[in-house]
């Protein structure tokens, strides 16, 4: 839809522009520093940063309406730089001018709704938002294309050379940091580093196919990121973990989008989402709390974080009641399914103290819960949502297990509405499903296959078939007909078929 035709009162808001002054603030000692270059940690003290617009009260002075207007009337533009997380540029990107936004397709995943039979199974009604769907397959690209569009307008206003960008996973964010990089090539190239062992085939598969230069290190990611760390410290590289405010600000919009689809109605709701490095909570809780300062939400919805009982510390942080005793300690991880979680020191735990107190402040009251859960409910529950329809991850099998230890601790209410994220694509933890139905799960896993959960390929060879087909000896004639006929028969009878009446 063209500019000309959409109403006269939106023209003017439709296409964002650049106007906001936009700093690092510190979380430990509250400096503030200049954007021109990219820092990841304050230069004074060390603690993690977050980006703050000190003209955010600007965006207060539209009308709750008129945002919610001018945000549904985008929908229609079919301009790239507003078609993926650049839509709510105001909030995420205010000072990336469009022509330097990278779009890959990334941004406005599907929200489905639980089938009846699993919502009664659940006692909840809810629903995946499936960011499995992303270009590279997880939530990863929401933030990757926020640092990448960023480090590309460095780039084009000639403040940083060529770019070398580095980052430490457990699988996706090396996929999506790979994946945006070979986008801006020559320019960025990206190098991974990866827990030797710790990333199944599917996943290690991405960024080597992107041409990133992948290397595997001994340890957990902990590890890894450790090495990582230190070559953003000593080394001239763009660092794309989480620990990249820019990240951030570009996982805001998963809050976006669901404040959007439930057209800023966001009373009864509540949103699960699994925590690893503490990133994508830090974000979730940060999108939330602008859109309520700036009035597009009347009320804040539940935020529950889910961790496994072999990566627990954030869980572990909020045991205690009185914030005041509250001491974080790191946790030496076990095994997981929910791979991407499988982190005992969270990079931005920072974060979400000052983010979880905010949102409570802001709500009136506790808003923001923590669940841990089992790493065979994890299973157990991520078969379950697919046998009913969904494509969810571990992360996703994770996201709704917490979301019935949930219901059982009273955080959600029968009148509630749940939003589960699905952080990734199934088929990059397929190997784990294999594992299940196979028993074949170490016993560091904890996990014991449910036999109702098992599913298996069954090769039918029908008894009294004299020739079989192959693709070097394909039948006909008689043969043909009888290995169809009887074939048929032998399918029937194992799935309990009942012949068609051929009466009247």
């Amino acid at each position: 839809m063209k500019l000309e035709d959409f109403p006269e009162h939106i023209q003017p808001y439709l296409i964002p522009r650049v106007s906001a002054e936009v700093v690092y603030r510190c979380l430990g000692c509250n400096a503030q520093y200049g954007i021109d270059e990219l820092l990841y940690t304050c230069p004074s003290c060390g603690s993690v940063l977050l980006l703050e617009d000190l003209t955010f009260d600007r965006l207060t002075q539209i009308a709750p309406e008129l945002w919610h207007q001018i945000l549904d009337y985008r929908r229609m533009l079919n301009l790239p730089a507003l078609r993926g997380i650049y839509r709510y540029h105001e909030f995420i990107g205010p000072v990336i001018p469009l022509n330097a936004v990278v779009y890959l397709g990334e941004g406005h995943t599907p929200m489905v709704e639980a089938n009846r039979h699993l919502q009664e199974l659940t006692g909840v009604r809810f629903c995946f938002k499936n960011d499995g769907q992303n270009p590279s397959a997880s939530f990863k690209d929401r933030g990757m294309a926020s640092a990448l569009s960023y480090i590309n307008f460095l780039v084009q206003s000639a403040k940083l050379p060529e770019v070398l960008a580095v980052c430490a996973s457990t699988g996706d964010t090396s996929a999506s940091a790979a994946l945006y990089a070979a986008y801006l090539q020559p320019q960025v190239k990206s190098a991974v580093l990866l827990p030797h062992g710790k990333v199944t085939p599917q996943q290690l598969s991405q960024p080597l196919g992107s041409g990133a230069r992948v290397f595997e290190i001994p340890g957990v990611f902990d590890d890894s990121m450790k090495v990582v760390e230190a070559l953003s410290e000593r080394f001239a590289v763009a660092l794309l973990n989480s620990k990249n405010a820019w990240r951030i600000w570009g996982q805001e919009s998963y809050a976006y989008e669901i404040v959007q689809d439930f057209d800023y109605d966001m009373n009864h709701k509540v949103v699960v989402v699994p925590i690893g490095n503490a990133g994508n909570i830090t974000a979730v809780l940060s999108g939330f709390l602008k859109f309520f300062n700036a009035g597009l939400i009347k009320c804040l919805p539940k935020i529950v974080g889910v961790q496994s009982t072999h990566a627990n510390p954030v869980y572990r942080y909020y045991l205690e009641p009185d914030r005041k005793k509250r001491n974080f300690e790191p946790v030496t991880v076990r095994p997981s399914v929910a791979q991407a979680a499988m982190i005992g020191n969270p990079v931005s735990m920072p974060r979400v103290v000052e983010l979880v107190e905010a949102y409570n402040d802001k709500a009136g009251r506790q808003s923001v819960f923590f669940a841990e859960v089992e790493e065979q409910d994890i299973m157990d529950w991520q078969l379950t949502a697919n046998r009913n329809g969904h494509i969810a991850c571990t992360q996703g099998g994770e996201s709704l297990a917490g979301m019935v230890a949930a219901k059982k601790r009273g955080i959600i209410s029968d009148d509630d509405l749940v939003i589960l994220d699905a952080t990734a694509h199934a088929l990059k933890f397929a190997g784990f499903q294999d594992m299940y139905f196979e028993d074949r799960f170490a016993p560091e896993f904890e996990i014991v296959p449910r036999e109702s959960l098992k599913n298996f390929p069954r090769l039918v060879r029908a008894q009294g078939v004299r020739a079989f087909p192959s693709p070097e000896k394909p039948l006909t004639g008689q043969a043909f007909d009888d290995f169809v006929q009887k074939t048929a028969e032998a399918i029937a009878e194992a799935l309990n078929l009942k012949p068609l009446s051929r009466n009247g």
